[in-house]
């Protein structure tokens, strides 16, 4: 191969790596700019007087003479509405049965609709749920329901060939005629004046409990139980990992056993982590009963033995890329084998030993499978350092899929979807950036 070739082929692999890393680049910002920008919305967003009220009175936060204000205004603007029902009403009682069998299916819809943008009518006995005592929190869910109120979305069958259309009806066309034809235009008109809008930093979204499953309030037991999971994960996983790479590498002799070992650990690495889950269940629960049902404690065990097999692996590598000088010199000054490992080897492949843990610690946050069957649970409140024994909790990785999936509002909550999202990523890229500067200072320190 001539000079000309070698150099041509020199550049189009180059060409080919930078390629890599821009098409990597880009994904990932495909990836997490929409995560970032809608996460965001869960902390800085155009709240309405209903939040306020909420936050006031859920959590005891806020200005209450500033919010007595704002709720009179708000209510001002709001009479007409009322007094618009009212005098409906009174007309509809008039009407001939005909006209109000007509006009009752969809005045129950107005007034639906109606609750769900303001809150509860006058008149209204007290709501059974929280999310039923406020109108809407955020602005721009609140435009949503205005038009709920102002158009009734109808499906035309009329061509068997295509599937439905959708199409929406104006509601003030349903009661033209009547005294309630002119609320529609009123409330499109006053929205702003009803709900009070401006912008607003809710860091409480981080440090407050949720209120009636996430419809209303934070994310804290979440962040705390993710914390929890992920932290003691590691207090088991990373001293029986190190130890048991110490063994691998310094004392374990070559035959049968050792490789037996080292491929039940490689086995272990790539369990599905379903199957981790149900091995908690089994094992820590129902056999050892470290707790009587799902326990942080249990989920914790659980994620250890999950990423002990990468620990022990990064460990053992690390521990192996120590030259071999270090060690002779060591027992040449008469330093004991387990003296010199402990005082020349392991300072030595720290950092490295560090790498696998940062990895390993961001796979525990994020795992969802393990700790369905052992530690996790949809809603609850913060739990103290002492109920980590006996006491589930929430976690970010299963609030995420359960409220995406399961929860009964899914689409009413998409921001805190999002946040929980971005408050998992922050979580994880903030225990890695603290593991990264640590290990620089511990390789500045071993150099210097």
């Amino acid at each position: 191969m001539n000079l000309g070739t070698r150099k041509l082929l020199d550049r189009a692999f180059t060409a080919l790596g930078l390629g890599s890393i821009a098409v990597m680049a880009m994904m990932l910002l495909v990836v997490l700019v929409p995560i970032v920008s809608k996460g965001f919305s869960a902390i800085v967003f155009k709240s309405t007087v209903e939040h306020r009220k909420m936050v006031f009175n859920e959590f005891h936060r806020g200005n209450r003479s500033a919010l007595e204000k704002e709720i009179a205004a708000s209510d001002a603007a709001r009479r007409n509405v009322y007094d618009m029902l009212s005098r409906f009403e009174s007309e509809l009682m008039l009407m001939n049965e005909d006209k109000q069998q007509e006009y009752t299916e969809k005045y129950d819809q107005v007034k639906s609709a109606l609750r769900g943008l303001l809150g509860p009518l006058p008149g209204d006995s007290e709501p059974a749920l929280t999310r039923l005592t406020y109108g809407q929190n955020r602005w721009e869910k609140a435009e949503e329901k205005l038009q709920e109120l102002l158009y009734e979305k109808k499906w035309d069958y009329s061509n068997p060939d295509v599937v439905a259309k959708e199409y929406f009806v104006s509601r003030s066309a349903g009661f033209e005629g009547t005294s309630l034809a002119r609320l529609f235009p009123y409330v499109e008109k006053n929205i702003d004046r009803m709900l009070l809008p401006e912008w607003t930093f809710y860091w409480g979204f981080i440090t407050d409990s949720s209120v009636d499953s996430h419809i209303f309030g934070g994310i804290w037991p979440e962040i705390q139980g993710t914390l929890f999971l992920a932290i003691g994960a590691m207090l088991f996983a990373f001293p029986l990992g190190v130890i048991a790479a110490i063994y691998f590498t310094e004392y374990a002799r070559e035959g049968f056993f050792n490789s037996l070992l080292r491929s039940a650990n490689s086995t272990l690495a790539g369990v599905p982590s379903i199957v981790f889950g149900l091995f908690g269940l089994a094992f820590f629960i129902n056999t050892l009963k470290v707790s009587e049902s799902k326990s942080v404690l249990a989920g914790s065990l659980t994620l250890a033995i999950m990423i002990l097999p990468t620990i022990i692996r990064a460990a053992e590598e690390a521990i192996l890329a120590v030259p071999k000088t270090y060690r002779e010199a060591s027992l040449g000054l008469g330093s004991t084998k387990w003296n010199t490992i402990v005082t020349v080897i392991l300072p030595a492949a720290l950092p490295g030993i560090l790498t696998g843990g940062v990895i390993s610690l961001g796979r525990a946050a994020g795992e969802t499978a393990p700790i369905i069957f052992t530690a996790a649970v949809s809603v609850g409140s913060a739990i103290g350092l002492a109920d980590v024994f006996t006491s589930p909790t929430p976690a970010l990785s299963w609030n995420i899929y359960n409220l995406a999936s399961e929860h009964e509002a899914a689409a009413e909550i998409r921001h805190v979807q999002y946040g929980m999202v971005l408050s998992l990523i922050s979580i994880v890229l903030l225990l890695n950036l603290s593991a990264v500067i640590l290990r620089a200072r511990i390789s500045k320190k071993l150099k210097g």
